[in-house]
């Protein structure tokens, strides 16, 4: 609704963290292109950052998916990797082996011993998929599709290679947020970090 006294002005994910990222108006969006959505209000909302992202799917009318959240996401190598991606990625893997997730994070590798960069994920099952590895090639291979960024980079594992699935211990995300205080209704699991310090300390608490 755009005729509510709401100014709507729109930050390109890319650019969220730059001190001076372009902003642009509703009427310059591009479908198919993940922003930052940001209000302002006659009731005095001054550019207020709502923390959602949002993907446009149309402009007359317009038309728009929640695509994530502006700290949830991996950009490491271009990839612009959104929870969306992810939670479509995860339905597939599990329809196709027969998994229940019950918790998951992701975070990028930068480079490991051999030079090699990928994704890792850390995912607690409330029922184990038929094979780990079966899991996480049609994760990958579904989140290609869905993802052309994504699939840029996995092309010929030459930037990104094949994902990497660490299964948790049962009640591993929750022993977490207690660590932080954090356990209860109104906390979630960061789902995607475009850092490793979540992922680090979950695997530290995994051994």
């Amino acid at each position: 609704m755009i005729d509510y006294d709401v100014l709507y002005e729109f930050i390109p994910l890319e650019e969220i963290d730059l001190p001076s990222p372009h902003v642009i108006p509703l009427c310059d969006v591009e479908i198919g292109r993940n922003y930052a959505m940001v209000i302002t209000t006659s009731c005095g909302l001054w550019r207020y950052l709502i923390g959602d992202t949002v993907k446009f799917t149309q402009k007359d009318p317009y038309k728009f998916i929640i695509s994530g959240r502006t700290k949830h996401f991996i950009n490491a190598f271009g990839e612009e990797l959104m929870v969306d991606n992810a939670e479509k990625g995860l339905a597939q893997a599990c329809n196709e082996t027969g998994a229940q997730v019950l918790e998951y994070t992701a975070a990028p590798v930068f480079m490991d011993v051999e030079a090699k960069c990928r994704h890792q994920w850390l995912i607690e099952f409330a029922k184990e998929p038929d094979s780990l590895q079966h899991f996480a090639e049609v994760l990958d291979n579904t989140l290609q599709k869905i993802n052309s960024d994504y699939e840029a980079k996995r092309h010929k594992d030459i930037t990104l290679q094949q994902l990497e699935i660490v299964e948790a211990k049962r009640g591993l995300f929750d022993q977490w947020l207690k660590g932080k205080g954090k356990l209860g209704g109104q906390h979630k699991i960061p789902r995607l970090s475009n850092t490793r310090d979540y992922m680090d300390e979950m695997l530290t608490l995994n051994q």
